[in-house]
């Protein structure tokens, strides 16, 4: 069985109910750690707890999601860094730009997003992106406050070119198993042309459901479990003519250094 990293997973989301039995099912499954991301000040606390819980499994990332800016309370950089100063191994994240939505709109979302960049490379942690149909607005964020020397472009779906883009930037790039849908077959093709040394593995759970393959570990709703992940991985390393336990080990030394680890 191998030892595989979820690069960017939500077990805090009440969706999926009590994270213990979640938690040991993805033992289970042979996944070693994950990183559990924050989506809005609120459920930081959750994350804290579950980090405080399984301090071998959970690695926390603590952040506010382009949805949730317009969310942001006065003062929340102060007791973002307060958080982060807590958990020596965390990082920042989920954050980023989203223009699929409407609202909050992107000038709502960029000073936040900018904030969280700025605390990234003062506290020299890395930073985990989500970022839809905002690729202008990102590099011109990129051009005024430069990332931190890593961070995760989380569930990327830009071009090959983008890609580039950001490779000397420090970016990586995580696949989660919703790319594994036919009709999602041009973003496959971009991972199988990234540099491997920055692919990374994910759930996102409990979101981005996989195919009805990878689905080895059924939730009501067609919520994607994070046990999955092994399937997506084993899927994923087909596609790139590796063997699972070489995709495994590929993922988990780059979420390493991606991480800071």
């Amino acid at each position: 069985m191998h030892g595989w990293t979820d690069a960017h997973d939500h077990l805090q989301d009440p969706r999926l109910g009590d994270p213990a039995p979640v938690i040991a099912g993805m033992r289970k499954a042979g996944i070693e750690r994950c990183i559990v991301n924050a989506t809005c000040e609120g459920d930081w606390q959750a994350v804290d707890a579950l980090t405080i819980a399984e301090p071998d499994f959970v690695l926390p990332a603590f952040g506010i999601h382009p949805w949730q800016a317009h969310t942001a309370a006065e003062g929340w950089q102060g007791r973002l860094a307060e958080m982060l100063k807590k958990h020596p191994r965390a990082s920042i994240g989920e954050c980023g730009l989203d223009r699929w939505v409407s609202s909050p709109p992107i000038a709502v979302q960029r000073p936040i997003f900018r904030d969280q960049v700025k605390l990234a490379c003062d506290m020299q942690r890395p930073l985990t992106i989500h970022c839809l149909k905002a690729w202008g607005p990102l590099f011109e964020l990129f051009a005024a406050t430069p990332p931190p020397p890593a961070f995760l472009m989380h569930s990327f779906n830009g071009s090959l070119e983008t890609a580039r883009r950001l490779i000397p930037l420090g970016a990586y790039f995580s696949f989660s198993g919703h790319f594994l849908h036919e009709r999602k077959s041009s973003v496959l093709e971009v991972f199988r042309q990234l540099p491997q040394d920055r692919i990374l593995l994910e759930t996102d759970a409990p979101d981005m459901r996989p195919p009805d393959e990878q689905v080895l570990h059924p939730l009501p709703e067609f919520l994607n479990h994070p046990a999955n992940l092994p399937a997506i991985g084993q899927a994923l390393a087909a596609a790139l003519a590796m063997t699972p336990g070489c995709l495994a080990d590929l993922t988990r030394n780059n979420a390493v250094r991606c991480f800071g680890l």
